[in-house]
């Protein structure tokens, strides 16, 4: 039986398309047979973690690394426009990207949770760069650079879905006062770690040996009194003095000294403090046990221990006291 010239094109369409695709699945729905888009707010949002080669910024370079117990002060300055987003994020030099940490205002003590999400600053020395977001929890004046504190943390998954989707994270506790001074005293005078100040004076790394105790002179033996002949009139007798015992340790009496007054300035678990200290109040180190102290004198009692002792203070190191010997 012969078929109408219609029906015999679209037989011969139809076994085309079996024998080339082996489907009639038009384009579209092959299109959406395609698996699921990645949810980036999700926890895959998190990954890959990126942490890169070295880089150079301003004659310096900065070598990326996976540290985990990232604990560092410096300072912190506002992302540009271009560069921010509307999200409490930050970028940072050296840590893998992304990743999560606390940051800590040295002048107000607020706590922020940041996600570090890009590399940067690309210039100046600051520690880190942050979004907006990021400065306004802080409570900072949106110029200019602010001291801070930088944590390493691994916050729940609750928390990181609130950065990765533009909302913040709730604030963490205040820093207390006493450990805002604290930071803010490493900030200014704790010296890079493995370097030495190249100003520090031979004399004061020399003394970090304990000092030899000072010789203390012996008095004159005192003799037995000459006894008269025995034809010469006896002379008005006299009490005996009894003659002092040189090997015994209570005939030596120290002879009367001035007593000489020295500046404990403070005792310091890390040598490079204790250098920092002697370098801004003129002292020496002393190594003792665990700790380095900082002492300087001796000087006169009176008005030139007094205005050391004020000079001292006035340094920044209040907990100075005097000490005689």
């Amino acid at each position: 039986m012969k078929l109408p010239g219609s029906l015999k094109f679209g037989a011969l369409t139809l076994c085309t398309a079996l024998a080339v695709g082996g489907s009639l699945v038009g384009p579209v729905e092959a299109r959406d047979r395609k698996g699921p888009a990645l949810d980036v707010a999700g926890p895959a949002g998190d990954y890959p973690v990126v942490i890169g080669g070295p880089f150079i910024v301003d004659g310096v370079t900065y070598a990326p690394s996976d540290t985990l117990n990232y604990d560092a002060v410096g300072s912190a300055v506002l992302l540009g426009i271009s560069e921010s987003k509307a999200r409490v994020s930050g970028a940072h030099r050296t840590l893998p990207v992304p990743s999560y940490v606390e940051v800590t205002s040295l002048d107000s003590g607020h706590t922020a949770l940041v996600r570090l999400d890009q590399r940067g600053p690309m210039n100046g020395d600051a520690l880190l760069a942050l979004s907006p977001m990021a400065w306004a929890q802080l409570g900072l004046p949106m110029s200019g650079t602010a001291p801070v504190r930088v944590r390493r943390v691994n916050p729940p998954e609750q928390e990181r879905a609130l950065l990765r989707t533009g909302q913040s994270a709730p604030l963490r506790m205040d820093t207390p006062p006493g450990l805002l001074a604290a930071l803010k005293r490493k900030l200014s005078v704790e010296p890079p770690v493995g370097d030495l100040p190249l100003t520090v004076k031979p004399t004061a790394i020399a003394a970090a040996a304990p000092p030899k105790p000072l010789p203390v002179p012996k008095p004159p033996v005192s003799k037995p009194p000459m006894r008269m002949p025995a034809q010469a009139p006896k002379p008005v007798p006299k009490p005996p003095v009894a003659a002092a015992v040189p090997d015994e340790p209570s005939a030596v009496r120290p002879a009367a000294t001035t007593s000489r007054v020295f500046l404990q300035i403070g005792a310091f678990a890390q040598r490079g403090n204790a250098e920092a200290a002697a370098r801004k109040t003129g002292g020496s180190l002393v190594r003792a046990g665990n700790l380095w102290r900082v002492r300087s004198g001796p000087f006169s009692a009176g008005t030139e221990a007094d205005s050391a002792l004020a000079k001292a203070r006035r340094a920044g190191y209040a907990g100075t006291r005097t000490v005689r010997e």
